[in-house]
């Protein structure tokens, strides 16, 4: 899969850009705000169309625009992808494939994949829960189209759940809440099951990807899962655990905690509160590790990915390296470079020198690539 054009138009710092990357290596250099972040940001929008830097929307749009616009045509052998996405102020946003509306827009992120280092991925391992739940449910959509359209179902029961106990609290009808209870439950199943299979494809390939980039050669790195309210166990590869079991589980835990959630007004169980993690040799990495330790986990995990979307699709995908070649030390770094010749690359550097000579250079200077 290769970008051959990106077109922009009040997106961001643009008020119009064109670009034609080369198919393999593209190194981005400019001044710090410069907008070399935005021509990768809208990228990986057009992927999945969202930001990778978890802004909404909005903040996409340039200042004094009423509406922003990315485009990009993807080469996939002989075959080519459009993709467009108009943003407005107000109002919802419209995606294009191919001139079309997608029957799913799950299938987008199938359609042109994507892998993303940036700055801050040391969070993915020490912070809290919610980016590495992040990260799990946006992998798997980009693995299964599926997996984001029951994410997408989910947060729609929980939506509605949650809204029911805000305005009614203990008033709440009861037959009401167990319509919402049993399609929370149901939906949430599937979110579980997928979490688990995606982490248990995930099992393989992080210990020698952690090796990769500077862990020792008998060091073993594997993901766990934290719940509330189920034990999942050891996550092994090949795990297929059945969903009408954890929805049957999920039930039960809601309606053991429907009084309590009548009193908070939400709900309290769920994988909306989970938190999956990552062991290095038994330990906690969150907690136990050295932020050395935490960064080789944090690029494992996108090593990894990587590694998913190129047997699932039979290619590699997209890498977009944001400043990360300033971050990394140089047994880390060459980690990194191992990957670059694999596939179509872009690179955001402020300094030249700071990244390994290779692939086209381009400038970035006030709104232009050059």
């Amino acid at each position: 899969m290769h970008l051959e054009w990106l077109e922009l138009r009040d997106f961001r710092s643009y008020q119009w850009l064109r670009f034609e990357p080369s198919d393999g290596i593209n190194v981005l250099i400019g001044r710090n705000g410069a907008g070399k972040t935005n021509v990768l940001e809208a990228v990986g929008y057009l992927s999945q169309l969202k930001s990778f830097r978890r802004t909404p929307d909005a903040a996409l749009i340039r200042a004094g625009a009423e509406k922003a616009i990315a485009r990009g045509g993807f080469r996939d052998g002989g075959s080519t992808t459009d993709i467009a996405v108009e943003i407005p102020k107000a109002g919802r946003r419209q995606v294009l494939v191919n001139g079309k509306r997608p029957v799913r827009l799950s299938d987008v992120a199938t359609a042109a994949p994507v892998v993303a280092f940036l700055p801050d991925d040391l969070d993915l391992v020490k912070r809290g829960p919610v980016l590495r739940r992040e990260f799990v449910d946006d992998l798997g959509a980009q693995l299964i189209p599926t997996v984001g359209a029951d994410q997408r179902e989910f947060d729609k029961a929980l939506r509605q759940r949650n809204t029911l106990l805000k305005q009614e609290g203990r008033n709440a009808d009861p037959m009401t809440l167990d319509v919402w209870d049993a399609r929370l439950a149901e939906t949430g199943g599937r979110v579980l099951a997928n979490r688990l299979r995606l982490l248990g494809r995930l099992c393989d390939s992080l210990s020698e990807a952690y090796r990769t980039v500077g862990g020792e050669r008998n060091e073993s790195l594997l993901p766990i899962y934290r719940s509330s309210w189920i034990d999942v166990g050891q996550i092994v590869p090949g795990m297929d655990p059945d969903r009408e079991s954890l929805a049957t589980q999920l039930l039960a835990a809601v309606e053991r905690r429907r009084s309590r959630d009548l009193e908070t007004r939400s709900t309290s169980v769920g994988p909306h509160r989970d938190d999956p993690g990552f062991s290095l040799n038994g330990r906690d990495v969150r907690v136990q590790a050295s932020q050395g330790e935490q960064r080789s986990v944090a690029l494992s995990l996108r090593i990894g990915a990587y590694q998913l979307l190129e047997e699932r699709h039979g290619r590699p995908p997209m890498l977009l390296l944001d400043d990360v070649f300033s971050e990394l030390d140089p047994s880390r770094a060459d980690g990194v470079t191992a990957l670059l010749p694999r596939g179509q690359v872009f690179v955001t550097s402020a300094r030249d020198d700071e990244v390994p000579k290779m692939g086209r250079r381009w400038r970035v200077v006030g709104g232009v690539i050059e």
